[in-house]
């Protein structure tokens, strides 16, 4: 039995369970608990049950959430579900990834005087509990769709394409589905077994995966639109950024991508560079990611930040799991060199102190200093990579971007959505772009 340890969020709030933070830096386990049933219904009864829910005003999919909420204090976890997946089909990855505080409960009434009703542990709990899906029984309409990527956008478009009676296949340039949910967030935030089941319940449901096929270069976009009646690209934004300091590509310097997708593949068995103190630079939850793994690989880690700490992207819950974790942060940091030896190895990383004016990073002269590590990950965000648009089909923005219009490219029944179009954003916002393009889609081919 795994040990616990139980963290009082707010005396108003929901008790969550967390694997004791001294073990857990051994293990890839996930972290948090599920609520039992005793604790959902006990939050769940903090709702007011509002007649005009805010909180709906922050969910990018519109999930009715004061119904999935008044359904759990009834004890009837299935019609909770029904009402979550009516706009949602992912609420497993939903109520652990998504940033719940920044969108729906920073809505909520009893947040303005107290603590939020925790919403998304709430959906957690609801997905995690309710019965298996039933198989999608709908007439087929004869027409075929194409999905690029399995990821979020990817996965939540075929759900609802199939829903309304089309033939799905999935191309995916890796050898597993899942897109970022895989390779990219960790396992002790996202279990892979719980990615695993929403693409065996797609597969069951008719949908078609081909693997290790690279759109634009085995195959191309033009052969895919002579075979099917709409595309979806949902490629995402896999192409990581650097600084374009002195000495960035000496050994041990990695992207955040390569560290978490490695990671992934193979958890604690992964064979990586020999390094014993690592320096993540970003602020991002991609930084906590690579850091929070690289401490269970048995490193020192610190994250360099050139902001302060009241403007960290990265989501309070794992800014606080990091620091229980033992990860050290350097604040109003900003890197200027990687230091080497002789062999072009990291020594370390030469910085700069920062300050806030006006929102803007400002360096303060005079106050360079070096930071000892012998690996340094670059977690600063990502663009999509070009391969896609190899017959130079699709309009992109200077960024790379793939311009869209509602979702429309410029080439006829050619969609695209999620970070492909936005650069990276969040889990949430992809699958609302899925879905949205499916909507579109279904619109133009009925």
């Amino acid at each position: 039995m795994v040990d616990v340890e139980i963290v009082v969020i707010n005396m108003n709030r929901v008790v969550i369970k967390t694997q004791d933070k001294n073990k857990r830096i051994k293990n890839f386990d996930e972290v948090s608990f599920t609520l039992s049933k005793e604790a959902a219904i006990k939050e769940a009864n903090r709702c007011l049950n509002c007649p005009n829910p805010n909180c709906m005003k922050g969910c990018p999919v519109n999930i009715r959430i004061p119904e999935f909420i008044q359904s759990i204090k009834n004890d009837d976890l299935e019609l909770a579900n029904k009402i979550i997946r009516d706009a949602n089909n992912l609420p497993e990855i939903c109520g652990r990834v998504c940033p719940q505080e920044s969108q729906c409960e920073k809505y909520c009434i009893q947040g303005f005087k107290g603590e939020s009703v925790a919403i998304g542990a709430l959906e957690r709990y609801v997905a995690d509990n309710a019965k298996n899906k039933e198989l999608i029984n709908v007439k087929k309409n004869g027409k075929k769709v194409a999905i690029i990527g399995s990821g979020p956008s990817g996965l939540s478009c075929a759900y609802e394409l199939i829903k309304n009676g089309f033939d799905v296949t999935i191309y995916e340039s890796l050898h597993k589905a899942g897109g970022v949910l895989t390779y990219g967030i960790p396992s002790f935030r996202l279990p892979k077994e719980l990615v695993q089941n929403i693409i065996d319940d797609l597969e069951t449901n008719g949908v078609k995966f081909i693997y290790n096929a690279i759109v634009g270069k085995n195959i191309l976009l033009s052969e895919l639109q002579k075979e099917y009646d709409a595309i979806f690209i949902g490629t995402g934004a896999g192409l990581p950024k650097f600084m374009n300091i002195k000495n960035e590509t000496a050994n041990g310097v990695f992207s955040a991508n390569e560290i978490l997708t490695r990671i992934n593949l193979m958890s604690d068995k992964t064979p990586l560079y020999e390094a014993s103190n690592a320096c993540v630079i970003g602020g991002g939850n991609v930084a906590m990611d690579a850091a929070r793994s690289l401490r269970r690989m048995g490193m020192n880690v610190t994250i360099v930040y050139r902001r302060n700490e009241e403007l960290l992207p990265a989501r309070k819950e794992e800014y606080v799991h990091a620091l229980e974790e033992g990860i050290k942060f350097d604040f109003l940091t900003l890197p200027k060199e990687v230091l080497i030896d002789d062999d072009n190895n990291v020594l370390g990383l030469k910085v700069i102190k920062t300050k806030i004016d006006d929102d803007k990073v400002v360096e303060l002269s005079g106050t360079e200093y070096n930071l000892g590590c012998d690996m340094v990950v670059m977690a600063l965000g990502t663009t999509p990579a070009k391969l896609i648009n190899s017959e130079e089909l699709l309009n992109v923005s200077d960024k790379g971007l793939i311009i869209t219009d509602d979702y429309l490219t410029n080439i006829n029944n050619v969609y695209a959505g999620g970070d492909a179009i936005t650069g990276s954003a969040t889990v949430i916002k992809a699958m609302e772009a899925g879905k949205k393009a499916a909507i579109k889609i279904i619109e133009s081919l009925s």
